[in-house]
């Protein structure tokens, strides 16, 4: 019963919450979305946090997405010895890339007192989730070696089962404690999207891409100003 209400039952609730308060919130609150950003109270250690979390999970991600649509060809892939030792260890290295720039934004938060004054609950869950996830897929990782065979094999399956919206349960009770630790922390982690700070990367300014570039008009000479 845990698991049926675990693993066939809360993915569905946590991403229908996430999809209904997100709607909601963009109708009635679009300009209170965004991502609280607090780089011009502090930037330094900012960016050496952000810049090695970003590529680090970014890189995991993908190769989580890439293994989720083309299971088959991963499996092709590894199964050559080498190229299974050398994504594993890719997978790892950008895990922990990711963690090391989660931990420098976590002191970050926790030891700078301008930073403290604007952090709210929320950004503690953001920060609790996010170590949770990172820190169970390294342990994945270091314990139940090649994952990305039994991810493709296994998980992949098991998800898919639940976009087909039946889901299938014998993928994932038999798996370890830290792989379901991981798979429901991932819903957590979709539930939360319009309730915290993981709202930010459904509001990237991409129209900024193709926007024209702004035309400044002086009406005083700055110049003059800076010499005064």
């Amino acid at each position: 019963m845990s698991d049926q209400l675990l693993f066939s039952v809360f993915p569905y609730v946590a991403v229908i919450m996430a999809v209904v308060v997100t709607l909601v919130r963009y109708r009635f609150q679009k300009f209170k979305f965004s991502s609280l950003s607090s780089q011009f109270l502090e930037g330094k250690s900012l960016f050496w946090g952000s810049v090695p979390w970003h590529i680090g999970i970014i890189i995991v991600l993908a190769g989580h997405f890439v293994a989720f649509l083309l299971p088959e060809q991963i499996l092709a892939f590894n199964s050559v010895p080498a190229r299974l030792v050398l994504l594993e260890v890719t997978g790892l290295a950008m895990a922990l890339l990711a963690l090391v720039g989660l931990a420098l934004l976590i002191f970050r938060r926790l030891n700078n007192k301008r930073i403290q004054a604007v952090t709210t609950t929320s950004d503690y869950v953001v920060l609790l989730v996010l170590l949770v996830q990172v820190i169970s897929g390294i342990m994945i990782a270091v314990g139940h070696r090649w994952g990305s065979n039994w991810y493709a094999s296994s998980m992949v399956p098991y998800l898919r089962s639940l976009f087909l919206l039946k889901p299938n349960l014998g993928f994932v009770v038999s798996m370890p404690w830290t792989v379901k630790i991981h798979i429901l922390n991932a819903f957590v982690f979709i539930m939360l999207i319009p309730f915290t700070r993981f709202v930010h990367f459904l509001v990237v300014p991409f129209q900024y891409v193709n926007r024209p570039w702004q035309i400044v008009r002086w009406n005083w000479d700055p110049s003059r100003s800076r010499k005064s």
